[in-house]
């Protein structure tokens, strides 16, 4: 089973490879017998998750009959552990990131323990980013220069890693060949916030299988950008995507 960080909300996700492969995993973890259990986890601002909703729902439904589980995240309302409980797969959306990492803090050890058991774990966009231990949560400036666009800000100035789920060993950021989020995954390794980290384009996955992590590999149509330290020394490498789809 794998973790799939998607550098994109599903409205940039055009290549069918994505769901395909994830929705795979999850028949393959729920066995035959019967409907798998799918939370999906998305922030509800004044109503706004009945109209992302479906995005994320029909292109599950389309491929399998799922029992769907919406987890709604409201501004100061931490989640209920307890959700994640039982599930086959978790899918996280997009959105405000902050919102996401906070949210979803008290259920970090809920995810991470159902992740490690081998439930799949398919992240949006935002849901991507708090992936990390350390989560790239927005903003715009390092010591006051500009390493990205400010539309990429989260409304953030300097920009900012808080607590993430744990899922995996380095910063994730997203958009990042259409939002230039490049320079901000450069700028946290550069300046010491995070030893390494990976920036996701859209339309393009990476996936990490939990049986080997280290066997990464990039699916969909677009580049995941790696950035690896120490510090002024960073490099950055392209890992191509392996796998795509029309």
């Amino acid at each position: 089973m794998s973790i799939f960080l998607v550098g994109g909300g599903p409205d940039t996700t055009t290549t069918p490879v994505i769901f395909d492969q994830f929705v795979a995993e999850v028949v393959h973890r729920a066995g035959a017998s019967r409907p798998p259990r799918i939370a999906v986890v998305l922030v509800d601002h004044e109503g706004s998750a009945a109209y992302f909703l479906p995005a994320y729902l029909e292109p599950l439904n389309r491929r399998l009959a799922c029992d769907t589980v919406p987890v709604l995240l409201r501004r100061g309302e931490p989640v209920d552990p307890g959700v994640f409980d039982g599930v086959d797969a978790i899918v996280v959306g997009g959105g405000p990131t902050p919102v996401y990492a906070e949210g979803l803090r008290p259920a970090g050890a809920a995810i991470r323990q159902a992740v490690q058991a081998g439930v799949p774990y398919l992240g949006f966009s935002a849901g991507a980013m708090i992936a990390g231990e350390r989560a790239i949560v927005g903003g715009y400036l390092v010591r006051g220069a500009e390493v990205c666009p400010e539309d990429a800000s989260e409304g953030l100035g300097e920009v900012e890693l808080r607590e993430g789920l744990g899922l995996v060993p380095f910063a994730v950021d997203v958009h990042a060949a259409q939002a230039g989020t490049l320079g901000r995954a450069v700028a946290a390794v550069v300046h010491g916030m995070a030893g390494k980290a990976v920036a996701v384009d859209e339309n393009t996955a990476l996936v990490l299988p939990h049986l080997d992590p280290g066997e990464q590999r990039a699916i969909g149509s677009g580049n995941c950008w790696l950035v690896r330290g120490p510090g002024p020394r960073a490099t950055v490498s392209i890992l191509g995507s392996v796998v795509t789809g029309g």
